[in-house]
């Protein structure tokens, strides 16, 4: 099985390769990656190794009889592709001073309120090793139409350097297929308070925080991508503040009448790990969490999976009680740390052997989840349902979903909720950081190339 992915992985990295047509063609020091992408928009970034005007060719069904140009001359290029249909498989390549890349596939997000979704998520993988590579490999055989990342995405110290080497390198055939959003992790903010990744990432925005932290809507789920080291008072007041971002997040939920809710961010506010559970990303968001239907927060930070049962408060959910699930995605490359307590009553399961990452479906009123290892095998998995409105009568603003099949395989049957803990500061150690062995329904186009426009000045 291993070996089927190396030889995936091997033919879609070969596929990114420039076709040289004269001796001075230019090649590509960084392979296309998708950012930006909406059901009518899409941005292309790469980087030459010679300065010249690129283009990108795209269109449907196999063809690439379209072309957008790149507004100026440079190495740094990120173009936006306008006029696209939604949920749309596309062909792209670029062309670049003679030489062009062979082309590639990826499918523009659905109409807005679609009732299917396919997303995975995993964080702490930016090593650049064999582990992140299958796990990234992996990722891409299973065809999501988005890709959530859960920090830590560029070891150690999230340098420009290792922004290259360690995610766009080992991850270029996943990231120049499926559309890519992030969050930041502790160790992007070593370098410069994360100003790297800012400057290699293209996000969506938010009014009072930028890129720090965003929302969007994917077919008929919300997600909201916060910044856990800016509430912990890392970033520059005038890049984030806990209190801009909190009263940004409480609006944007509130606006929201997506039937689904899904939130990510790199520190948990529940974990049984070495960090631990953070009390200041619980204590300041998890009852706003509550309060408007949250359905999954996914986080990083601790190299494991675990899954909480549905949380209330500083306690498990009281049964039939409603409350937002708690997920550990945190085995996508880096060495795995192996658990020191026992597992506490408000775990389902978790797990400190696989490397793997989370896959999740979402169907009309059902949503789907496993945690798979890079071979397949599911580690976890688990369906939330809730009943959902005709597409006719609007979707209105649905509680929050409940576990169905709440347990691991191979248990089949709800196996009840434990007492809640007596005690609810008993969960762990809070780390600050790593120990040594990161409101927008996607851009409208004419915003995306004003921005993109401004972030090229930036880069050079």
């Amino acid at each position: 099985m291993h070996r089927l992915y190396s030889l995936a992985f091997g033919a879609a990295a070969a596929a990114l390769t420039f076709t040289a047509n004269s001796a001075s063609a230019a090649s590509l020091t960084r392979q296309p990656y998708l950012q930006r992408v909406g059901p009518d928009s899409a941005t292309v970034a790469f980087r030459l190794d010679a300065s010249c005007v690129p283009s990108v060719r795209y269109g449907t069904h196999g063809s690439t009889d379209q072309s957008a140009e790149s507004a100026d001359a440079g190495r740094n290029h990120a173009i936006v592709l306008t006029g696209l249909q939604p949920g749309t498989e596309y062909s792209y390549l670029v062309e670049a001073c003679g030489a062009r890349t062979s082309p590639v596939r990826f499918s523009t997000a659905p109409v807005p309120g679609t009732r299917q979704v396919h997303f995975t998520a995993v964080g702490d993988f930016g090593m650049n090793n064999a582990d992140q590579r299958s796990v990234a490999n992996a990722m891409l055989g299973r065809k999501p139409e988005l890709f959530l990342m859960l920090g830590d995405n560029a070891y150690s110290s999230g340098t420009e350097a290792e922004f290259q080497n360690n995610l766009f390198v080992p991850m270029a055939p996943l990231l120049s297929q499926v559309p890519s959003v992030a969050t930041p992790g502790n160790h992007e903010y070593v370098t410069h308070q994360a100003q790297p990744y800012f400057d290699n990432l293209y996000l969506p925005t938010s009014p009072s925080g930028g890129e720090s932290y965003y929302s969007f809507d994917w077919g008929h789920v919300h997600f909201v991508s916060l910044d856990s080291n800016c509430a912990g008072g890392q970033a520059p007041a005038y890049r984030c503040t806990l209190a801009a971002q909190k009263k940004w997040m409480e609006q944007d939920l509130a606006a929201s009448d997506a039937p689904w809710k899904v939130v990510f961010f790199h520190h948990p506010p529940w974990s049984s790990g070495e960090h631990g559970s953070s009390s200041l990303m619980r204590r300041e968001f998890t009852p706003l969490f509550e309060k408007y239907g949250v359905d999954l927060v996914l986080t990083g930070h601790d190299h494991h999976y675990e899954r909480t049962y549905p949380m209330k408060g500083n306690a498990v959910a009281p049964s039939g009680g409603h409350g937002p699930i708690y997920l550990v995605v945190g085995g996508g490359g880096a060495s795995l740390r192996p658990f020191e307590t026992g597992k506490p009553s408000w775990t389902v399961v978790r797990n400190d052997r696989d490397h793997g990452y989370l896959d999740v479906k979402v169907e009309d009123g059902t949503l789907t989840a496993q945690a798979l290892t890079p071979s397949g095998q599911a580690i976890d998995s688990f369906t939330l349902t809730k009943a959902l409105p005709s597409p006719e009568q609007g979707t209105g603003q649905p509680g929050s979903a409940q576990p169905t099949t709440p347990a691991p395989n191979p248990i089949t049957r709800d196996p009840g909720l434990p007492t809640p803990p007596d005690d609810p500061d008993d969960l762990g150690p809070n780390a600050p950081g790593c120990s040594a062995g990161p409101a927008m329904a996607l851009l409208p186009a004419g915003v995306l190339v004003l921005a993109g426009a401004l972030r090229r000045r930036r880069r050079r």
